[in-house]
């Protein structure tokens, strides 16, 4: 079995942009929407919540902070330190526990989990087979009728950020769109920060592995909506009514099939069956 994470993304995580990323930019709309989609699905705490590929603990620490036992794994030793710093400042809500793992091979019991977060490991297991092993796993884990949330990022995520950025004027850029709308295979062989090595998916892609590993009752949502592209977001995000309409959008059109590819991100939302 080839490794969690490909060496060059190993190599462009531990520059440790991720602990900030939703923090800033258009991922501030990223986070808003995945917390308000995992509030929407999932059962009242105290439950287990598995936050597998969970990063620098950003979901995993809000929702122990919101009374769930919730257990951390990750391909990357400075994610798992970031999560343990991050559990450490709140003591009175500490993630249960935080551990280098890989997505298709958890060390947790069958049916031990109400909950499981896939928010990073599809997009960076560029192989099929792979991300089917890594959502059968969660199958695996979950308990009966548990759910399941998963992210991906949209096909043509890099086109549109290449019209928004004028990032299409560099060849090397246009080069790597052209396979990312061909394959969706993104790959980035130059020093620029044009993202590492992952796998876009088209909504039917993702929804095709969900139901194939085992979930039924699958919803595909788009998450960000139009406001990511905007140039002037942070001005926006920062006044309420104007933030308010950023979301609302993206509510309105996160099942219209016919814009789905207008999202950076979307997510599948899935049950074990019963």
């Amino acid at each position: 079995m080839s490794e969690p994470i490909p060496r060059e993304a190993r190599a462009y995580y531990d520059k440790g942009r991720e602990a900030e990323r939703l923090f800033g930019g258009h991922g501030v709309i990223e986070l808003a929407r995945t917390q308000e989609i995992i509030l929407r699905h999932l059962s009242p705490p105290p439950g287990t919540v598995l936050d597998v590929g969970g990063g620098s603990g950003v979901y995993a620490c809000w929702l122990a902070s919101l009374g769930y036992r919730v257990h951390l794994i990750d391909a990357m030793p400075l994610h798992v330190e970031q999560a343990e710093a991050a559990s450490a400042r709140q003591p009175e809500a500490p993630l249960a526990s935080c551990r280098l793992g890989d997505a298709r091979r958890l060390d947790e019991p069958d049916a031990s989990a109400e909950a499981v977060l896939l928010l990073g490991p599809l997009y960076h297991l560029t192989e099929r087979a792979d991300r089917i092993q890594a959502l059968r796993e969660a199958v695996r884990v979950l308990k009966p009728g548990g759910l399941l949330v998963a992210a991906a990022v949209g096909r043509f995520a890099s086109l549109l950020d290449g019209i928004v950025d004028n990032l299409l004027a560099d060849p090397d850029y246009a080069a790597i769109v052209a396979r990312d709308l061909r394959d969706g295979q993104h790959r980035n062989a130059t020093e620029r920060n044009y993202f590492t090595t992952a796998f876009f998916h088209l909504p039917r892609e993702l929804e095709d592995e969900v139901r194939e590993a085992g979930f039924e009752r699958v919803e595909i949502l788009g998450l960000e909506g139009p406001g990511w592209m905007l140039a002037d977001l942070e001005a926006r995000w920062a006044d309420p009514a104007r933030r308010r309409h950023i979301l609302d959008a993206a509510r309105a059109i996160e099942r219209e099939p016919t814009l789905m590819g207008l999202h950076a991100h979307i997510l599948a939302v899935g049950r074990k069956p019963t």
